[in-house]
């Protein structure tokens, strides 16, 4: 195609509008513009084609032959062009909502309550992708993306979903015969941790604990800790929200908590693209984080 020989789209959109309502001012109403610029476009036209595409006739304006034809095909291509990005949009509106998310995060916070929004919104289908890679949101054509940090992520749009300090836990078969009152009074014990992340080791090191001088069992997979964890095995260290319902279910024992932390797990969408289904998520989520 050669895109030298074709003129303004804008032109070509107001003067289909013009013949297909036989007025300037109909067809400056149709697309929100002025009556002047409806007349620019159509005498720019004129120019371009070297020949009258429309002329007044009385109080109106009436289509040349040569401009009926133009008409015409323009319309058949617009036409064209809005089926096609309607089909695309329809497919938007119902295809699934991808959420890429920590794994640990999905396991422990988002499954055990991800069944009260499909009871609540059966038409809206979700599909969770667990990974800890980076990742480019339009590339891989994700909608959501909930991750921990700072919350500082360029060329998307980031919010706080849940503060998350780190929090130090243990089973209780572990720390029975301990005396714990402080990270400092955890010397000397075995931790078990899934990588060796900074955020972590920074947190220990500003509180006694050493990890290059301490026991460490590092497993591959948040899980296989927490597991190592839950027999008795060690301390591990965990997001509050990661940590809070085997707190509260007592399996395992607060041993130190965060305070102040900067870190939290944040709601990351592209703020580009419109979809009704991922802010319904999106809410759904943030009333979640809040109970």
């Amino acid at each position: 195609m050669n895109w030298h020989d074709i003129p303004s789209l804008s032109a070509l959109r107001a003067f289909e509008a013009a013949a297909r309502h036989g007025s300037f001012s109909a067809a400056a109403r149709d697309l929100n513009v002025t009556h002047a610029a409806i007349g620019q476009h159509v005498r720019a036209l004129e120019d371009h084609f070297g020949q009258s595409l429309m002329q007044r006739e009385g109080r109106g304006m009436s289509v040349t032959d040569s401009g009926r034809k133009l008409a015409n095909q323009l319309s058949e291509a617009f036409g064209l062009v809005e089926t096609a990005t309607q089909n695309l949009l329809d497919q938007s509106k119902t295809r699934a909502v991808r959420v890429t998310v920590t794994p640990s995060f999905a396991a422990n916070w988002l499954m055990p309550r991800i069944g009260a929004f499909w009871d609540s919104h059966p038409d809206i289908d979700i599909e969770i992708l667990p990974s800890h890679a980076l990742i480019d949101m339009r590339r891989d054509n994700v909608d959501i993306a909930i991750r921990y940090g700072d919350g500082i992520w360029p060329g998307v749009k980031s919010r706080m979903l849940m503060p998350a300090g780190h929090t130090a836990v243990a089973a209780q078969s572990y720390v029975k015969n301990r005396k714990m009152d402080c990270l400092a009074d955890m010397r000397g014990a075995r931790w078990l941790m899934d990588g060796m992340r900074s955020e972590e080791r920074s947190w220990l090191l500003e509180n006694g604990i050493d990890l290059d001088e301490e026991t460490v069992r590092v497993f591959a997979t948040s899980q296989l800790a927490r597991e190592a964890v839950r027999a008795g095995l060690g301390i591990t260290v965990l997001p509050a929200p990661i940590a809070k319902p085997f707190i509260a279910s007592g399996e395992f024992v607060l041993l130190c908590e965060e305070e102040n932390s900067d870190l939290a797990y944040h709601l990351l969408t592209r703020p580009e693209v419109i979809s009704p289904n991922r802010d319904i998520f999106v809410k759904w989520l943030t009333r979640e984080s809040k109970r």
